[in-house]
């Protein structure tokens, strides 16, 4: 793998911060012994982690009223795949990245597996878009894709699946993720039954297409741009449409999609009882699908879903494999710096779960101890791991702080100079 970011400048930044990192990692391990825990187990069990970076993510996103360009955003997917190669050099957590189509569209797929190859990455889920018109695009969705009245943009609509289902299968993708804006801004715009009739018809067209080792994500969203009702709205919904569509459709829960104050953990329990639960997209929320970094408002919810997430895994052992990506939009901080501290909060609620005392939360659970449950579950979120993280990015190649590194390197001033910002040039496709 080659490295984009001098590797000597990385070893030289961890020179300077090892001798505290190891003394705050003895004093981290000393307390875990008392507790029965082991901190070389939670080391090896965080460099086992991985979250895959969004390519839409390291371009700047935008507002619902305007897109101010950042310096040095990628303008293609080739530049895209250089700067998740430096989320992953430094934080040693990404090395999957997850396409969307037709933004990433390449003729020369070959080059694009061997940039990946370069970098030591590969493709996650890829992700189709039928919430916008492209150009050249014969029919509009401005009224529906694959819910659409019209037969020829619902066909329309389900060819450009299947065509993402083609071109990631080239490139070593397992996964389609599928997320529709369908849906209706005023009562009686449309049939609300039929509606869901004409998804499902259209996601059969789609199904149909799968290799037999793949899986499509079915990602529910409650509002925008459907503000009185969106053909796939929920999770219920989302977990209907996945059964009555077979084995190889899954449900998606993207952390943004919800009600204010929904309980996500439990959505997520559920969907993973009954075996439904495919994959995450981890962001953050105040009021609504805001895209924000992960962990940066809510980092409780973070964990109690990973807590949710440990439960299941100990209940389905190897064969509970959910994939894990980010999807967030970066308005005014550098991407590449939010990508990289939002895996290091996703891979830390991994680690706190794994703290949680399990024998003591079910012994707590039966006795109807409420306040010792809850204490069970805060003393593994209060528990700061981060020497935990910082010891496995070392141990893996990655740097001990990985945005300190990269602001010393210089990258984005240098991509400034590279990249010359172009209008509608951005990396993101996000506005």
């Amino acid at each position: 793998m080659s490295t984009i970011i001098d590797s000597g400048l990385v070893a030289e930044h961890n020179a300077k911060l090892r001798s505290n990192l190891e003394a705050d990692y003895a004093a981290l391990g000393g307390m875990l012994e008392r507790r029965g825990q082991n901190i070389e187990q939670l080391t090896t069990l965080a460099q086992g982690f991985a979250v895959a970076v969004p390519s839409w993510g390291v371009g700047t996103g935008g507002t619902r009223f305007a897109r101010f360009p950042g310096p040095g955003e990628p303008r293609n997917i080739f530049e895209k795949m250089d700067d998740c190669g430096v989320i992953h050099q430094l934080t040693a957590a990404t090395p999957g990245v997850s396409l969307h189509f037709p933004w990433d569209k390449t003729d020369d797929v070959a080059a694009l597996r061997e940039a990946a190859t370069r970098h030591g990455l590969y493709f996650d889920a890829v992700n189709s878009n039928t919430f916008q018109d492209q150009a050249g695009q014969e029919h509009s969705y401005k009224f529906g894709s694959l819910t659409a009245a019209s037969a020829q943009v619902r066909a329309q609509a389900v060819q450009h699946n299947i065509d993402c289902i083609e071109l990631g299968h080239a490139l070593g993708s397992k996964a389609l993720t599928v997320w529709v804006g369908d849906g209706a801004n005023f009562p009686g715009q449309h049939n609300l039954r039929a509606v869901l009739e004409r998804y499902l018809d259209s996601m059969r067209g789609v199904v149909s297409a799968l290799p037999a080792d793949w899986q499509v994500f079915i990602e529910h969203k409650l509002f925008e741009p459907a503000f009185y009702a969106t053909a796939i709205a929920d999770w219920g919904t989302s977990y209907a449409c996945a059964t009555e569509l077979g084995p190889q459709a899954k449900c998606l829960v993207d952390l943004g999609h919800h009600a204010p104050n929904t309980n996500i953990e439990m959505i997520v329990a559920r969907l993973a009882q009954f075996g439904k639960l495919g994959g995450f997209h981890f962001n953050d929320s105040k009021y609504g699908d805001d895209d924000l970094d992960a962990g940066s408002i809510n980092p409780f919810q973070l964990f109690l879903v990973f807590n949710e997430l440990a439960d299941a895994a100990l209940r389905e052992g190897e064969a509970f494999k959910p994939a894990y990506m980010l999807d967030q939009s970066h308005n005014v901080t550098d991407p590449i710096e939010s990508l990289m501290s939002s895996a290091i909060e996703v891979q830390r609620a991994y680690i706190q779960s794994a703290l949680v005392d399990r024998i003591a939360l079910a012994h707590h659970q039966e006795q109807h101890d409420v306040l010792q449950s809850a204490q069970a579950l805060k003393q593994a979120f209060r528990t700061d791991v981060a020497p935990i993280l910082a010891m496995a990015r070392l141990r893996s190649g990655g740097a001990i702080d990985p945005v300190a590194a990269y602001r010393s390197s210089g990258y984005r001033r240098q991509k400034a100079e590279e990249r010359p910002a172009r209008a509608g040039a951005s990396g993101s496709g996000i506005v």
